[in-house]
């Protein structure tokens, strides 16, 4: 059996492929995605680094997507990439792609439909986004995280099966933040491209947070800001910082329990990945939604933790050093009420908060499929 995996959210598709593999060790599995986050960029994404670390042969797609500013050269790239895509596939001859949404989705699906290589794609947010929308006209199945997503889809092919959470963020299985005082943990993430502005007021800010709190620190390998290496050199200037200050590029499985299970309150985007491991830890929040993403998605899914009395949203055109260590302060007052948390959204309209099922329903939609053909 062999499968193209594709998408902009490489984390719900990671526990996917650790299913199959239990499942059927004999799979073949194949990559389609983005080596570099931007233009410019030399640093491999975190997604290239997860995906060539599981043996999965990566193959970079160069496709276009659509900009709010005309760019020519970007929008040539959009019939590029299709017949990039149109050409691995005659040659890698799968027997279904699995789509995780984002703008390769586009091609990769699209190609494969012409060839009729059946396809299943996962939409992660609450609110479609626009790749998932062109992508379900043409796969066999699409399948939903959030109930709240089914009027998106057509009614006949749609499943919910909720998110696939990878099992690491559960359990601790190392001991490397090690803090040398009493003070609260906060866990910053810019994303796994690396959010710029986040970095920059972090950085503007960072001498006052660590008088309050510890801070980990997961800043990305963008090579067009350097943000790491600036964070070093201030974090070498700020003098002793060690058991207070951690910063990492990029916080692999082998580290993301312990940075969760250690810290009291998490600053991040509100990605669809992040907002549904926050929700299933039940963790303290500060999001910091991307004002420019399709549909307001990121804002939509920052209001689920909102909702669920978990967390606070800080508008990126209010995100300033005063205005985030205000927001981190008000963050941590509130854990003294931790214990009387009400978790509001328990109901259907939530996620699965389950470890295994969504990834095993995902996997029975993959073969439901294939049989099919």
């Amino acid at each position: 059996m062999k499968i193209v995996i594709t998408g902009g959210h490489h984390s719900s598709a990671l526990p996917v492929i650790k299913k199959l593999r239990e499942q059927y060790p004999e799979v073949q599995i194949y990559w389609f995605g983005h080596k570099f986050s931007a233009q410019g960029d030399k640093n491999p994404t975190l997604e290239f680094h997860e995906i060539t670390t599981l043996g999965i042969p990566f193959y970079h797609i160069h496709a276009g997507k659509f900009y709010r500013t005309l760019n020519l050269k970007r929008l040539a790239k959009i019939p590029y990439g299709f017949f990039q895509c149109l050409g691995l596939l005659i040659k890698l001859k799968p027997d279904a792609i699995l789509s995780f949404g984002g703008y390769i989705a586009v091609p990769t699906v699209l190609a494969g439909w012409f060839l009729g290589i059946p396809s299943v794609t996962h939409e992660q947010t609450v609110v479609a986004g626009w790749a998932n929308l062109v992508v379900s006209k043409f796969a066999k199945k699409v399948l939903i995280s959030w109930q709240e997503s089914a009027k998106y889809f057509p009614k006949k092919k749609t499943v919910f099966v909720g998110l696939p959470l990878r099992q690491e963020i559960f359990k601790v299985t190392s001991n490397n933040f090690v803090f040398n005082n009493a003070l609260p943990v906060v866990y910053i993430t810019a994303g796994k491209i690396g959010s710029h502005i986040i970095n920059k007021v972090v950085g503007e800010c960072l001498g006052n947070l660590l008088s309050f709190c510890n801070i980990i620190h997961q800043c990305g390998d963008n090579s067009v800001f350097n943000d790491f290496e600036v964070l070093t050199n201030l974090k070498s200037r700020l003098g002793d910082t060690v058991g207070k200050y951690y910063l990492r590029k990029f916080v692999f499985e082998d580290e993301i329990g312990e940075a969760f299970a250690k810290s009291n309150v998490v600053v991040s985007r509100s990605g669809a990945h992040t907002t549904g491991e926050l929700l299933a830890l039940k963790k303290l929040c500060l999001l910091i939604p991307i004002p420019w993403v399709s549909h307001n998605e990121q804002y939509e899914n920052a209001k689920i933790l909102v909702d669920a009395e978990l967390g606070s949203i800080l508008p990126e055109a209010k995100l300033f050093s005063q205005s985030l260590t205000d927001g981190v302060k008000t963050m941590l007052n509130k854990i003294i009420n931790i214990r009387s948390l009400r978790f509001a959204r328990d109901d259907n309209s939530t996620i699965r908060n389950d470890i295994t099922e969504p990834a095993e329903l995902v996997v029975q939609q993959l073969l439901l499929i294939i049989k099919e053909t």
